[in-house]
């Protein structure tokens, strides 16, 4: 419902308990983003809920931060101890800034500076437009904008975190549109989940790849494993998509801040 696949909080649970810590999670992570995923973008799709401008802003970011976080998590971090510690700052960062989004703010105009003509429909997102500069589009009746270089700039970085860690990006994106740019969540969730599916495609390559030059380390996904994940993740996906509309925006963000915060600090004390 929030736009995020919940791999972030899966990567713990296959470390911790399942005693996972090779680089093939952080793979296996990203083969659970492209079977679950699907799920929520159909819905997305299908109820006109997908600003495409914004996606595209986003994959072009992320795809080359995702090949040099795959190239760093192979390198640099097999230590399972300093992958504990990656995880818990990254899932520490993404509840703070979740939270923040719940404080008081001071509303910003964000109409376009020529925006376009047209007519608002339920709950589809209409007018859309991108420039070297803006994007835009219109949501109940409402227009928004953001910075086209922001995004992708922010959108580099957050790939190269998601590849490291196994999560595409969607995690660590949603909050920043939300929070920074000021974007509404049942607008954004579509693009977050579109931009990890296709980031996280991206990565499960990468890894497979890096598998032939490091024989002697579990690399490439346990396809399995990733593949019964996300099974379920695709039902509950689905049903997120589908339910989001009723579910006032506050709650899903105080929902999800909340759990985040609360595996972060659990997953502290095994480090």
């Amino acid at each position: 419902m929030a736009g995020v696949s919940g791999a972030f909080l899966l990567l713990p649970f296959q470390v911790s308990y399942l005693g996972f810590t090779t680089p093939s999670v952080s793979a296996t992570n990203h083969l659970f983003n492209i079977t679950a995923i699907p799920g929520g973008v159909f819905r997305y799709i299908r109820e006109g809920r997908m600003i495409w401008p914004l996606t595209w802003t986003v994959i072009i970011g992320t795809l080359p931060g995702v090949l040099a976080g795959t190239v760093i998590r192979t390198h640099y971090l097999l230590d399972p101890t300093f992958f504990k510690r990656f995880i818990a700052l990254v899932l520490i960062y993404i509840g703070g800034k979740l939270l923040c989004t719940l404080l008081p703010q001071k509303k910003k105009s964000r109409a376009p500076a020529s925006p376009p003509t047209g007519t608002w429909n339920d709950n589809r997102i209409s007018n859309t437009w991108l420039n070297y500069q803006t994007l835009g589009f219109t949501f109940n009746g409402i227009p928004y904008q953001a910075p086209t270089q922001k995004i992708i700039l922010l959108s580099l970085i957050v790939g190269l975190i998601g590849g490291i860690y196994g999560i595409g990006g969607g995690a660590l994106m949603a909050p920043f549109f939300i929070s920074v740019f000021g974007l509404p969540v049942y607008t954004v969730a579509g693009a977050a989940l579109m931009g990890t599916f296709i980031t996280s495609l991206a990565g499960v390559v990468f890894f497979q790849i890096l598998a032939v030059f490091f024989p002697e380390t579990a690399v490439a996904p346990d396809w399995g494993l990733g593949i019964l994940f996300g099974i379920g993740g695709f039902i509950g996906m689905y049903c997120g998509a589908k339910m989001q509309v009723y579910i006032p925006a506050r709650f899903i963000q105080t929902a999800l801040a909340g759990s985040i915060l609360f595996i972060a600090l659990r997953y502290l004390s095994f480090i």
